[in-house]
């Protein structure tokens, strides 16, 4: 399974950059990396991603699952593998198409980023303060849950989410619902 996780992670992001249409020249992206980010793309990802992580290990802790107890993921000390597992339905819906929006948009500029010694890309507080106002803005958004069917700020997809796998797990559902937005 994690192999193809993997195969379709790689497939996924070989074709980002051809979703960059303004500021080519300043927001290359040719595959992902972190730790560090080694392009703006992917700094604004890594940031982005560690905002879903947070929320997901929160979601997962309010119906009482252990983020750190993985499916996808394999377990690893100090690392909450079922928040990664869960953020896998997320990445594209809020994470990667707001760093989108926020390219192509304008919103983020070339100079909002610093490229250290070591080749490492860190972003000025401004632009970690529009992402961050812009994030919060995203999970307002309000759209039909397709298993539930109900309509929900995108920011309570995680919790609903948590909630369901938490059902599945505890036998009251036959199967775990994952989030498919069309």
């Amino acid at each position: 399974m994690r192999g193809v996780e993997g195969k379709a992670a790689n497939d996924y992001f070989d074709i980002f950059d051809h979703l960059i249409v303004t500021a080519k020249n300043d927001f290359q992206f040719t595959g992902r990396n972190r730790r560090p980010p080694l392009d703006r793309v992917n700094c604004l990802l890594s940031f982005l991603y560690s905002l879903l992580y947070h929320d997901a290990r929160s979601a997962l802790e309010s119906v009482g699952l252990d983020p750190a107890v993985g499916f996808l993921h394999r377990d690893r000390p100090g690392r909450l593998s079922l928040a990664l597992d869960l953020i896998e339905e997320f990445r594209p819906v809020i994470a990667d198409r707001l760093a989108l929006s926020l390219i192509n948009r304008g919103q983020v500029k070339k100079k909002g980023f610093t490229v250290t010694e070591s080749g490492a890309v860190t972003m000025s507080d401004e632009t970690r303060k529009t992402l961050l106002v812009e994030y919060q803005k995203r999970k307002q958004v309000e759209i039909e849950h397709p298993y539930l069917q109900e309509k929900m700020p995108l920011g309570m997809l995680l919790f609903a989410q948590a909630q369901l796998l938490s059902r599945f797990l505890r036998g009251d559902i036959d199967n775990y619902p994952p989030f498919i937005w069309r």
